[in-house]
């Protein structure tokens, strides 16, 4: 089990890793969750990062983003590329229209619940081929709503994704899951992470909050609402989390 990530490139590393797993053991629909705020700006450089490992020599790659601007911005960056750039287009334009039968690997960047629908329709153009979804946001209830359409669509489609590479900074803990390894939690203790449990489900909501408090001694629930509500201090956001990791 590889430890916890003592720097961004670290943490790609490992990510890039867990996808060559999925991969490599079959899987066709995997998404890659570094859930950091700063991440956000980063996206882009972050998803050139993933091309050498998804890339196979003579299969064209397409690398989407949600929308013209974004895909315009890319282009603009990377020049000239072994790969095609687009987007994943609307309903009016949809996503079907931007891609051709000779593609065979597609990387989504950042895709939102907005394109969700988008998302769906580009998984079943690919079929058997590999659509990798880099930092998706596509539960946002929201905008897909808590009805029996959301619930369908979670059924059908977003529950099939398999999270292949995830890391999220808690207050005082974190949870991971890499390929093939299960879900983790850990939990900051005396300034060193300790993994204190695994289980092949990802820990949400109160089955987190319970864990998390069940680890502290004494199991105080201060421990909960520090993870709901956290603070500026030793995990908060991307570079503090790095910095407690390197300690």
């Amino acid at each position: 089990m590889p430890e916890l990530p003592n720097s961004l490139e670290a943490a790609i590393e490992q990510a890039k890793q867990a996808t060559q797993a999925a991969l490599n053991d079959g899987y066709k629909l995997i998404q890659i969750e570094l859930v950091f705020p700063e991440i956000e700006l980063e996206a882009q450089s972050i998803a050139l990062e993933f091309i050498p490992v998804i890339q196979k020599p003579d299969s064209q790659l397409v690398v989407l983003f949600p929308d013209t601007g974004a895909a315009a911005l890319a282009r603009r960056d990377w020049g000239q590329t072994s790969f095609r750039v687009t987007d994943l287009g609307t309903s009016r334009s949809p996503v079907e229209t931007r891609l051709q039968p000779e593609d065979q690997q597609f990387l989504v960047v950042s895709p939102s619940a907005i394109e969700v629908a988008q998302m769906e329709k580009l998984s079943q153009f690919a079929g058997d081929r590999p659509v990798i979804l880099l930092n998706p946001k596509l539960e946002d209830i929201a905008i897909i709503g808590i009805g029996y359409a959301a619930r369908q669509l979670r059924e059908r489609f977003i529950k099939t994704i398999e999270s292949c590479y995830y890391l999220k900074s808690l207050e005082g803990a974190a949870l991971r899951r890499c390929y093939p390894s299960m879900w983790e939690v850990w939990l900051e203790v005396d300034g060193q992470y300790q993994l204190i449990t695994e289980q092949p489900t990802k820990p949400v909501g109160d089955e987190l909050d319970l864990i998390l408090a069940q680890a502290t001694p004494g199991g105080d629930s201060s421990v909960t609402q520090s993870v709901q509500r956290p603070k500026k201090g030793v995990l908060s956001g991307l570079q503090s989390f790095i910095r407690a990791l390197s300690r």
